[in-house]
């Protein structure tokens, strides 16, 4: 297994293998947080919002104490450990990234998961069934995608609380409408072929031609919408959590610690950014990957 996916990355083009080893460096942080992280995830190591120990601090302040520009490498305080700084309470900005990686992350995959298998369900059933079994379930999506998500998703979280159990199981709920939407025009188009029209003939049970059947036909539009989706996911908790509603505190999360550290940047320190910029490098490299898989599903031809 580990020779064929070598093989696959080094057959990959190079905005998929840059693609491969940004999601690689975020599951490596996911996995072995605690052994990378020099202090806890609660711990306050030092004041608010010090910079990071190639930071140069050339303040008045560190001119007159120190007779020059002070490197926060020589706080002895740190030990030298603080590589991005300190947050809004003085904890450690690079254990939080790392906890925070595992926190997302951990709980976009499992959301990603459970609308999957709910949408999937449910739209191969609506195309396999059809008749009046595809207008009811249509129309309760039809229903549930009339709300804007956000907004929908505030409303219930407000009321049936920000537990992670909730979290998930809200998010997952709204987020296997556009997986049903997708299963089910995919599966539309299986369930009229001969294959299926045998199995059927044969007697097969309706849970055998759903995933005996239609799904090893759809995998490479849903793997795609897999990768797809885990994104939207994964900025939809950084977005509920740097409204409040999302992961609370002192649960590390990449969008809370957004919203914790953005008074900083009015005082020149740009500790917020580095969050921020982590959401955006893990969406950049899936999407590099998703991209190119596609291209391959679709038998074009890469160049670059």
């Amino acid at each position: 297994m580990i020779t064929n996916i070598a093989k696959t990355f080094l057959k990959a083009p190079r905005s998929a293998q840059l693609g491969f080893i940004i999601i690689a460096i975020n599951l490596f942080a996911l996995a072995f947080a605690p052994a990378l992280a020099p202090f806890t995830e609660t711990e306050i190591i030092g004041k608010v919002w010090e910079p990071g120990i190639w930071a140069m601090d050339c303040s008045e302040e560190a001119i007159e104490l120190h007779g020059a520009c002070w490197s926060q490498l020589n706080d002895d305080r740190m030990d030298g450990k603080a590589w991005l700084g300190t947050d809004h309470i003085g904890r450690d900005l690079f254990t939080r990234l790392l906890y925070g990686a595992r926190n997302t992350i951990s709980i976009a995959l499992v959301i990603t998961g459970l609308s999957f298998l709910v949408g999937m369900t449910f739209g191969f059933l609506a195309a396999t069934m059809r008749g009046w079994v595809d207008q009811i379930i249509s129309r309760m999506v039809d229903i549930l995608m009339a709300f804007p998500t956000l907004i929908f998703a505030l409303i219930v979280l407000s009321v049936a609380g920000t537990s992670i159990p909730v979290l998930i199981v809200v998010i997952a709920l709204l987020d296997s409408t556009r997986v049903f939407r997708l299963s089910r025009a995919v599966a539309m188009d299986i369930t009229v072929m001969e294959f299926v029209e045998v199995a059927r003939v044969r007697g097969e049970k309706l849970m055998w031609v759903m995933w005996r059947e239609i799904l090893p036909s759809t995998l490479p539009p849903l793997v795609a919408e897999f990768g797809l989706r885990f994104c939207f996911v994964f900025l939809f908790i950084s977005a509920l959590s740097f409204l409040g509603l999302g992961l609370q505190p002192p649960t590390a999360d990449w969008g809370s610690m957004v919203k914790e550290n953005s008074g900083a940047i009015s005082f020149g320190v740009y500790n917020p950014l580095i969050p921020a910029a982590a959401i955006a490098f893990l969406t950049i490299g899936i999407n590099l990957v998703v991209d190119w898989f596609l291209r391959k599903a679709a038998g074009l031809r890469e160049e670059y």
